[in-house]
């Protein structure tokens, strides 16, 4: 068993990790979009308004981090989320803001 110490130390690193995928407006956004339901990258793209390559990089980013899943139907990718404790923190942080005021 690891000393309490290294323990804390893993759980600010796995913090840190996910507030760096989660610290830009368009990655939020996707999560907000995404916790209506699953939606493909057109549909993602019509939303949010970003170019092809830009929502592919940052849709790709939130996959590896585990946030997301995704799978194929034809020609289409279906975007759906996959961790919602993210999620929860994701909301909870916005909705503070959103209270505070902007």
């Amino acid at each position: 068993m690891g000393k309490p110490e290294n323990d804390l130390q893993q759980v600010y690193e796995k913090s840190a990790e996910l507030f760096a995928v989660l610290s830009t407006p368009i990655r939020l956004r996707i999560i907000s979009e995404l916790c209506q339901g699953e939606k493909n990258v057109g549909q993602l793209l019509e939303r949010i308004g970003v170019s092809q390559p830009n929502m592919s990089q940052h849709l790709n980013i939130l996959y590896r981090a585990g946030l997301l899943g995704k799978r194929r139907q034809g020609a289409q990718m279906f975007y759906s989320i996959a961790d919602e404790s993210a999620v929860g923190i994701c909301r909870a942080v916005c909705t503070q803001i959103a209270i505070d005021g902007v």
